[in-house]
């Protein structure tokens, strides 16, 4: 009955790159804003800088985001939930015997609710609700396949 699933985000840069393409990008600007302040336009260089600044809060946000990740495994005797957001991890463990999913519906709840003994864990933000309705049926069936019974 073993089943897991990955949730991640769809990044097209890891932060590696896109402090390359930062410095590259800084490294045009400043060159251009310099040239423009030899002839005395002083105030391009400070424009490009405060524009520079507002890029690198920017990707600084993305970059820390860009590897977050879900992790769902299915056993006889547990499900394990992993969620690491923004170099924070989180370990959740529920008890498959009394799990009951449920799917995302339009307007009411747009991520997968997992609810066993009173907890409850919301999960598939990262990911589109396409995705979510998939992940959400195909737990429904490994859950019916391991238990023999319908949920």
């Amino acid at each position: 009955m073993a089943r897991h699933w990955t949730l991640k985000r769809n990044c097209s840069l890891t932060p590696r790159q896109s402090l390359a393409a930062y410095a590259l990008l800084c490294g045009a600007s400043f060159v251009v804003a310099f040239v423009f302040l030899l002839q005395g336009f002083w105030m391009v260089f400070g424009f490009a800088l405060v524009e520079m600044t507002a890029v690198g809060l920017a990707l600084l946000h993305y970059a820390r985001h860009a590897l977050d990740v879900e992790t769902i495994a299915l056993t006889e005797h547990c499900l394990l939930i992993e969620r690491i957001d923004a170099g924070r991890r989180e370990v959740i463990r529920l008890d498959p015997t009394w799990l009951r999913v449920l799917p995302p519906e339009p307007r009411t709840r747009k991520l997968i609710h997992l609810e066993s003994h009173g907890a409850q864990v919301a999960v598939g933000a990262y990911v589109s609700e396409a995705t979510r309705l998939q992940v959400a049926q195909e737990l429904k069936q490994a859950m019916r396949a391991g238990s023999g019974r319908s949920r």
